[in-house]
Protein backbone atom coordinates (compact mmCIF):
# COMPACT_ATOMS: atom_id res chain seq x y z
CA UNK A 1 0.00 0.00 0.00
CA UNK A 2 1.35 3.38 -0.97
CA UNK A 3 1.51 5.99 1.73
CA UNK A 4 0.50 9.42 0.44
CA UNK A 5 1.70 12.46 2.31
CA UNK A 6 -0.75 15.33 2.64
CA UNK A 7 0.19 18.17 0.27
CA UNK A 8 0.77 20.59 3.17
CA UNK A 9 3.29 18.24 4.71
CA UNK A 10 5.18 17.84 1.44
CA UNK A 11 5.38 21.63 1.17
CA UNK A 12 6.72 21.84 4.71
CA UNK A 13 9.37 19.19 4.16
CA UNK A 14 10.48 20.98 1.00
CA UNK A 15 10.67 24.33 2.77
CA UNK A 16 14.21 25.62 3.07
CA UNK A 17 15.61 25.77 6.56
CA UNK A 18 16.49 29.36 7.53
CA UNK A 19 20.14 30.33 7.10
CA UNK A 20 22.12 30.14 10.33
CA UNK A 21 25.14 32.29 11.14
CA UNK A 22 26.81 30.30 13.90
CA UNK A 23 30.26 31.66 14.80
CA UNK A 24 30.26 34.03 11.82
CA UNK A 25 32.12 37.23 12.59
CA UNK A 26 31.85 40.88 11.67
CA UNK A 27 35.25 42.53 11.37
CA UNK A 28 36.14 46.21 11.23
CA UNK A 29 39.30 47.26 9.38
CA UNK A 30 40.64 50.70 8.56
CA UNK A 31 43.08 50.49 5.63
CA UNK A 32 45.88 53.05 6.05
CA UNK A 33 46.87 53.28 2.40
CA UNK A 34 46.08 52.10 -1.13
CA UNK A 35 48.02 48.86 -0.61
CA UNK A 36 45.91 47.89 2.41
CA UNK A 37 42.69 48.93 0.65
CA UNK A 38 43.66 46.67 -2.26
CA UNK A 39 44.33 43.79 0.12
CA UNK A 40 40.70 43.96 1.34
CA UNK A 41 39.52 44.03 -2.29
CA UNK A 42 41.71 40.99 -3.06
CA UNK A 43 40.33 39.11 -0.03
CA UNK A 44 36.81 39.87 -1.26
CA UNK A 45 37.65 38.31 -4.64
CA UNK A 46 38.61 34.99 -3.08
CA UNK A 47 36.28 34.91 -0.04
CA UNK A 48 32.56 35.35 0.53
CA UNK A 49 32.63 38.70 2.32
CA UNK A 50 29.34 40.42 3.07
CA UNK A 51 30.08 44.15 3.20
CA UNK A 52 28.07 45.99 5.86
CA UNK A 53 29.86 49.31 5.45
CA UNK A 54 30.51 50.40 2.77
CA UNK A 55 27.99 48.24 0.90
CA UNK A 56 30.42 46.98 -1.77
CA UNK A 57 34.12 46.23 -2.28
CA UNK A 58 34.79 48.90 -4.87
CA UNK A 59 34.03 51.66 -2.37
CA UNK A 60 36.87 50.57 -0.08
CA UNK A 61 39.44 53.35 0.15
CA UNK A 62 42.34 54.39 2.42
CA UNK A 63 41.30 55.68 5.87
CA UNK A 64 37.76 54.39 5.47
CA UNK A 65 36.19 52.29 8.21
CA UNK A 66 35.24 48.97 6.60
CA UNK A 67 32.85 46.49 8.26
CA UNK A 68 32.28 43.07 6.74
CA UNK A 69 30.83 39.70 7.70
CA UNK A 70 32.88 36.56 7.24
CA UNK A 71 31.91 32.90 7.61
CA UNK A 72 33.27 30.68 10.38
CA UNK A 73 35.29 28.68 7.82
CA UNK A 74 36.99 31.72 6.31
CA UNK A 75 37.47 33.91 9.36
CA UNK A 76 40.77 32.29 10.40
CA UNK A 77 42.49 32.79 7.03
CA UNK A 78 41.13 36.36 6.73
CA UNK A 79 42.45 37.27 10.17
CA UNK A 80 45.83 35.69 9.34
CA UNK A 81 46.05 37.70 6.10
CA UNK A 82 45.27 40.91 8.01
CA UNK A 83 47.87 40.05 10.69
CA UNK A 84 50.56 39.26 8.09
CA UNK A 85 50.00 42.65 6.48
CA UNK A 86 50.08 44.44 9.84
CA UNK A 87 46.51 45.60 9.43
CA UNK A 88 44.82 46.47 12.65
CA UNK A 89 41.30 45.04 12.89
CA UNK A 90 38.58 44.79 15.48
CA UNK A 91 36.03 41.99 15.89
CA UNK A 92 32.70 43.80 16.22
CA UNK A 93 30.64 40.62 16.43
CA UNK A 94 32.13 37.26 17.49
CA UNK A 95 29.08 35.07 16.89
CA UNK A 96 26.50 36.51 14.53
CA UNK A 97 23.82 33.92 15.31
CA UNK A 98 23.99 34.82 19.01
CA UNK A 99 23.58 38.53 18.20
CA UNK A 100 20.59 37.76 15.95
CA UNK A 101 18.91 35.96 18.83
CA UNK A 102 19.89 38.68 21.32
CA UNK A 103 18.14 41.34 19.22
CA UNK A 104 14.80 40.39 20.74
CA UNK A 105 15.60 41.71 24.20
CA UNK A 106 12.25 43.39 24.97
CA UNK A 107 9.37 41.50 26.55
CA UNK A 108 5.95 41.82 24.87
CA UNK A 109 3.94 44.51 26.74
CA UNK A 110 0.42 43.28 26.18
CA UNK A 111 -0.23 40.29 23.91
CA UNK A 112 -2.52 41.31 21.04
CA UNK A 113 -1.47 44.96 21.19
CA UNK A 114 0.85 46.37 18.56
CA UNK A 115 4.24 46.96 20.17
CA UNK A 116 6.38 49.94 19.21
CA UNK A 117 9.25 48.66 21.34
CA UNK A 118 9.63 45.43 19.37
CA UNK A 119 10.45 44.51 15.77
CA UNK A 120 7.27 43.52 13.97
CA UNK A 121 7.01 41.05 11.10
CA UNK A 122 5.07 41.86 7.93
CA UNK A 123 1.79 40.29 9.07
CA UNK A 124 1.81 42.41 12.21
CA UNK A 125 2.59 45.54 10.20
CA UNK A 126 -0.31 44.91 7.79
CA UNK A 127 -2.71 44.41 10.72
CA UNK A 128 -1.33 47.61 12.26
CA UNK A 129 -2.03 49.65 9.07
CA UNK A 130 -5.68 48.55 9.26
CA UNK A 131 -5.85 49.36 12.94
CA UNK A 132 -4.48 52.89 12.43
CA UNK A 133 -7.13 53.65 9.80
CA UNK A 134 -9.85 52.20 12.03
CA UNK A 135 -8.65 54.15 15.07
CA UNK A 136 -8.15 57.51 13.31
CA UNK A 137 -10.49 57.51 10.30
CA UNK A 138 -10.53 61.31 10.09
CA UNK A 139 -6.74 61.49 9.95
CA UNK A 140 -5.34 58.26 8.49
CA UNK A 141 -6.12 56.56 5.20
CA UNK A 142 -4.44 53.57 3.60
CA UNK A 143 -3.55 53.67 -0.08
CA UNK A 144 -2.48 50.56 -1.98
CA UNK A 145 0.08 51.93 -4.45
CA UNK A 146 0.96 48.59 -6.07
CA UNK A 147 2.15 45.06 -5.42
CA UNK A 148 5.52 43.36 -5.11
CA UNK A 149 7.06 40.62 -7.24
CA UNK A 150 5.56 38.07 -4.86
CA UNK A 151 2.20 39.83 -4.98
CA UNK A 152 2.31 41.41 -1.54
CA UNK A 153 0.55 44.78 -1.25
CA UNK A 154 2.50 48.04 -1.03
CA UNK A 155 0.64 50.28 1.41
CA UNK A 156 1.14 53.99 1.96
CA UNK A 157 -0.48 55.58 4.99
CA UNK A 158 -1.62 59.14 4.42
CA UNK A 159 -1.68 61.17 7.62
CA UNK A 160 -3.42 64.52 7.66
CA UNK A 161 -6.64 66.09 6.42
CA UNK A 162 -8.46 65.07 3.27
CA UNK A 163 -7.22 68.06 1.24
CA UNK A 164 -4.93 66.79 -1.55
CA UNK A 165 -3.62 70.25 -2.41
CA UNK A 166 -1.82 70.80 0.86
CA UNK A 167 1.94 70.46 1.09
CA UNK A 168 3.06 66.91 1.73
CA UNK A 169 6.15 64.98 2.75
CA UNK A 170 6.78 61.47 1.41
CA UNK A 171 8.69 59.17 3.74
CA UNK A 172 9.71 55.55 3.14
CA UNK A 173 11.26 52.89 5.35
CA UNK A 174 12.70 49.44 4.76
CA UNK A 175 14.09 49.74 1.22
CA UNK A 176 16.85 47.36 2.38
CA UNK A 177 15.39 44.25 4.01
CA UNK A 178 17.87 43.71 6.84
CA UNK A 179 17.65 47.28 8.20
CA UNK A 180 14.85 46.48 10.66
CA UNK A 181 15.12 49.68 12.69
CA UNK A 182 13.90 51.55 9.61
CA UNK A 183 10.31 50.13 9.42
CA UNK A 184 10.23 50.41 13.22
CA UNK A 185 10.69 54.17 12.84
CA UNK A 186 7.90 54.55 10.25
CA UNK A 187 5.52 52.78 12.64
CA UNK A 188 6.62 55.01 15.50
CA UNK A 189 6.18 58.15 13.38
CA UNK A 190 2.57 57.30 12.46
CA UNK A 191 1.78 56.32 16.04
CA UNK A 192 3.22 59.51 17.51
CA UNK A 193 1.70 61.78 14.84
CA UNK A 194 -1.81 60.44 15.52
CA UNK A 195 -1.36 60.16 19.29
CA UNK A 196 0.04 63.66 19.88
CA UNK A 197 -2.21 65.57 17.44
CA UNK A 198 -4.12 68.12 19.49
CA UNK A 199 -1.67 67.70 22.40
CA UNK A 200 1.74 68.53 20.98
CA UNK A 201 1.93 72.05 19.55
CA UNK A 202 4.37 71.27 16.70
CA UNK A 203 2.65 68.07 15.55
CA UNK A 204 -0.77 69.74 15.67
CA UNK A 205 0.46 72.62 13.55
CA UNK A 206 2.12 70.28 11.06
CA UNK A 207 -0.98 68.13 10.61
CA UNK A 208 -3.26 71.14 10.42
CA UNK A 209 -1.32 72.43 7.42
CA UNK A 210 0.31 69.47 5.69
CA UNK A 211 0.01 65.76 4.90
CA UNK A 212 2.48 62.94 5.30
CA UNK A 213 2.64 59.93 2.99
CA UNK A 214 4.37 57.11 4.86
CA UNK A 215 5.44 53.83 3.23
CA UNK A 216 6.22 51.64 6.28
CA UNK A 217 7.93 48.86 4.27
CA UNK A 218 9.22 49.55 0.76
CA UNK A 219 10.83 46.14 0.20
CA UNK A 220 8.09 43.87 1.54
CA UNK A 221 9.27 40.58 -0.04
CA UNK A 222 12.84 41.12 1.13
CA UNK A 223 11.63 42.06 4.61
CA UNK A 224 9.56 38.86 4.87
CA UNK A 225 12.59 36.86 3.65
CA UNK A 226 14.82 38.49 6.29
CA UNK A 227 12.35 37.30 8.96
CA UNK A 228 11.75 33.78 7.66
CA UNK A 229 14.87 32.67 5.75
CA UNK A 230 17.91 34.92 5.89
CA UNK A 231 18.30 37.67 8.48
CA UNK A 232 21.07 39.26 6.40
CA UNK A 233 19.03 39.62 3.19
CA UNK A 234 19.21 43.11 1.61
CA UNK A 235 17.63 43.11 -1.87
CA UNK A 236 14.12 42.42 -3.10
CA UNK A 237 13.18 38.90 -4.27
CA UNK A 238 12.89 39.21 -8.03
CA UNK A 239 14.19 36.39 -10.21
CA UNK A 240 17.10 37.45 -12.40
CA UNK A 241 17.31 36.16 -15.96
CA UNK A 242 20.18 33.79 -16.68
CA UNK A 243 21.32 33.90 -13.06
CA UNK A 244 20.85 31.73 -10.02
CA UNK A 245 21.12 34.85 -7.84
CA UNK A 246 17.93 36.51 -6.67
CA UNK A 247 17.08 40.13 -6.05
CA UNK A 248 17.71 43.70 -7.07
CA UNK A 249 18.92 46.47 -4.78
CA UNK A 250 15.90 48.78 -4.96
CA UNK A 251 18.08 51.74 -3.98
CA UNK A 252 20.13 51.30 -7.17
CA UNK A 253 17.06 50.87 -9.39
CA UNK A 254 15.95 54.49 -9.72
CA UNK A 255 16.32 56.33 -13.00
CA UNK A 256 19.17 58.61 -12.03
CA UNK A 257 22.67 57.96 -13.32
CA UNK A 258 21.46 54.36 -13.33
CA UNK A 259 24.23 52.77 -15.41
CA UNK A 260 27.16 54.96 -14.42
CA UNK A 261 28.89 52.33 -12.24
CA UNK A 262 29.80 48.97 -13.82
CA UNK A 263 30.12 47.39 -10.35
CA UNK A 264 26.31 47.29 -10.07
CA UNK A 265 25.91 45.08 -13.19
CA UNK A 266 26.13 41.61 -11.65
CA UNK A 267 22.91 40.03 -10.29
CA UNK A 268 24.97 38.25 -7.62
CA UNK A 269 26.16 41.46 -5.94
CA UNK A 270 24.30 43.04 -3.04
CA UNK A 271 24.07 46.29 -5.04
CA UNK A 272 22.69 44.84 -8.30
CA UNK A 273 20.85 47.68 -10.06
CA UNK A 274 18.36 45.49 -11.95
CA UNK A 275 18.00 44.96 -15.72
CA UNK A 276 16.66 48.51 -16.33
CA UNK A 277 15.77 51.64 -14.35
CA UNK A 278 12.45 51.15 -12.53
CA UNK A 279 12.46 47.48 -13.63
CA UNK A 280 11.24 46.46 -10.18
CA UNK A 281 7.54 46.57 -9.31
CA UNK A 282 8.30 48.19 -5.95
CA UNK A 283 10.38 51.01 -7.47
CA UNK A 284 7.79 51.59 -10.20
CA UNK A 285 4.92 51.79 -7.69
CA UNK A 286 6.76 54.39 -5.61
CA UNK A 287 7.97 56.50 -8.54
CA UNK A 288 4.50 56.51 -10.12
CA UNK A 289 2.90 57.55 -6.84
CA UNK A 290 5.38 60.38 -6.26
CA UNK A 291 5.07 61.61 -9.86
CA UNK A 292 1.27 61.63 -9.52
CA UNK A 293 1.50 63.72 -6.35
CA UNK A 294 4.32 65.98 -7.42
CA UNK A 295 2.21 69.11 -7.15
CA UNK A 296 1.94 68.60 -3.37
CA UNK A 297 5.08 66.64 -2.32
CA UNK A 298 7.64 69.22 -1.23
CA UNK A 299 10.06 66.96 0.63
CA UNK A 300 11.25 63.36 0.50
CA UNK A 301 12.74 61.47 3.46
CA UNK A 302 14.11 57.92 3.29
CA UNK A 303 15.14 55.95 6.38
CA UNK A 304 18.07 53.49 6.41
CA UNK A 305 20.60 52.08 8.86
CA UNK A 306 23.31 52.08 10.12
CA UNK A 307 26.07 54.69 10.84
CA UNK A 308 24.33 57.79 12.26
CA UNK A 309 24.50 60.05 9.23
CA UNK A 310 22.02 62.47 7.67
CA UNK A 311 22.61 62.52 3.91
CA UNK A 312 21.63 64.99 1.20
CA UNK A 313 22.15 64.87 -2.61
CA UNK A 314 24.09 63.98 -4.61
CA UNK A 315 25.32 60.39 -4.57
CA UNK A 316 26.31 59.95 -8.21
CA UNK A 317 28.52 63.04 -8.48
CA UNK A 318 30.64 65.14 -6.16
CA UNK A 319 29.05 68.26 -7.68
CA UNK A 320 26.78 70.04 -5.23
CA UNK A 321 23.12 70.78 -5.97
CA UNK A 322 22.10 74.45 -6.39
CA UNK A 323 20.49 74.66 -2.93
CA UNK A 324 23.26 72.77 -1.17
CA UNK A 325 23.83 75.51 1.44
CA UNK A 326 20.19 75.38 2.48
CA UNK A 327 20.18 71.55 2.66
CA UNK A 328 23.40 71.56 4.70
CA UNK A 329 21.89 74.11 7.10
CA UNK A 330 18.73 72.00 7.58
CA UNK A 331 20.85 68.85 8.05
CA UNK A 332 23.10 70.55 10.59
CA UNK A 333 20.20 71.83 12.71
CA UNK A 334 18.37 68.47 12.39
CA UNK A 335 21.39 66.54 13.69
CA UNK A 336 21.84 69.10 16.51
CA UNK A 337 18.18 68.74 17.47
CA UNK A 338 18.44 64.93 17.31
CA UNK A 339 21.38 64.93 19.74
CA UNK A 340 19.46 66.90 22.41
CA UNK A 341 17.59 63.79 23.53
CA UNK A 342 20.33 61.22 24.23
CA UNK A 343 23.46 63.00 22.95
CA UNK A 344 23.60 60.69 19.92
CA UNK A 345 26.06 62.20 17.44
CA UNK A 346 25.31 62.25 13.73
CA UNK A 347 27.40 63.62 10.91
CA UNK A 348 25.80 65.07 7.78
CA UNK A 349 26.60 65.94 4.17
CA UNK A 350 26.19 64.92 0.51
CA UNK A 351 26.22 61.14 -0.11
CA UNK A 352 29.22 61.17 -2.48
CA UNK A 353 31.64 63.01 -0.18
CA UNK A 354 30.26 61.84 3.18
CA UNK A 355 30.14 58.10 2.46
CA UNK A 356 30.84 57.10 -1.16
CA UNK A 357 29.67 57.54 -4.75
CA UNK A 358 26.48 55.70 -5.53
CA UNK A 359 24.09 55.46 -8.49
CA UNK A 360 20.35 54.98 -8.94
CA UNK A 361 19.36 56.13 -5.43
CA UNK A 362 15.87 57.25 -4.45
CA UNK A 363 17.29 60.42 -2.87
CA UNK A 364 18.96 61.68 -6.06
CA UNK A 365 15.98 60.63 -8.17
CA UNK A 366 13.49 62.57 -6.02
CA UNK A 367 15.76 65.63 -6.04
CA UNK A 368 16.17 65.59 -9.82
CA UNK A 369 12.43 65.12 -10.23
CA UNK A 370 11.99 68.55 -8.65
CA UNK A 371 11.64 67.79 -4.92
CA UNK A 372 14.35 70.13 -3.68
CA UNK A 373 14.37 68.99 -0.05
CA UNK A 374 15.46 65.34 0.09
CA UNK A 375 17.11 63.60 3.04
CA UNK A 376 18.32 60.09 3.90
CA UNK A 377 18.78 59.07 7.52
CA UNK A 378 21.23 56.31 8.42
CA UNK A 379 19.98 55.48 11.92
CA UNK A 380 21.80 53.89 14.88
CA UNK A 381 24.29 52.59 15.55
CA UNK A 382 27.89 53.12 14.51
CA UNK A 383 28.69 49.42 14.11
CA UNK A 384 28.69 47.66 17.50
CA UNK A 385 25.42 45.98 16.48
CA UNK A 386 25.17 47.17 12.87
CA UNK A 387 21.98 45.78 11.34
CA UNK A 388 21.20 43.91 14.57
CA UNK A 389 20.29 46.84 16.78
CA UNK A 390 18.66 45.36 19.91
CA UNK A 391 14.97 46.05 20.51
CA UNK A 392 15.87 47.93 23.68
CA UNK A 393 17.28 50.66 21.41
CA UNK A 394 14.16 51.00 19.21
CA UNK A 395 12.36 53.58 21.35
CA UNK A 396 15.40 55.80 22.01
CA UNK A 397 16.31 55.68 18.30
CA UNK A 398 12.77 56.58 17.26
CA UNK A 399 12.40 59.34 19.83
CA UNK A 400 15.57 61.15 18.78
CA UNK A 401 14.90 60.67 15.06
CA UNK A 402 11.38 62.04 15.53
CA UNK A 403 12.87 65.35 16.72
CA UNK A 404 14.90 65.68 13.52
CA UNK A 405 12.01 64.71 11.22
CA UNK A 406 9.70 67.18 12.97
CA UNK A 407 12.30 69.92 12.53
CA UNK A 408 12.58 69.16 8.79
CA UNK A 409 8.77 69.16 8.43
CA UNK A 410 8.49 72.46 10.32
CA UNK A 411 11.12 74.00 8.04
CA UNK A 412 9.31 72.72 4.92
CA UNK A 413 6.02 74.14 6.15
CA UNK A 414 7.53 77.55 6.78
CA UNK A 415 9.97 77.93 3.86
CA UNK A 416 8.49 76.20 0.81
CA UNK A 417 5.72 77.51 -1.36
Amino acid sequence: MRFILPVGLIATTLAIAPVRFDREKVLRVKPRDEKQANLIKDLAQTNQLDFWYPDATHHVAPNMTVDFRVSEGESQSIQSALDQNQMHYEILIHNLQEEIEKQFDVKEDTPGRHSYAKYNNWDKIVAWTEKMVHKHPEMVSRIKIGTTVEDNPLYVLKIGKKDERRKAIFMDCGIHAREWISPAFCQWFVYQATKTYGKNKIMTKLLDHMNFYVLPVFNVDGYIWSWTQNRMWRKNRSKNQNSKCFGTDLNRNFNVSWNSFPNTESPCTEIYRGPAPESEKETKAVTDFIRNHLNSITAYITIHSYSQILLVPYGYTTELPPNHKELAKIAKISTDVLSTRYETRYIYGPIASTIYLTSGSSLDWAYNLGIKHTFAFELRDKGKFGFLLPESQIKPTCKETMLAVKFIAKYILKHTS
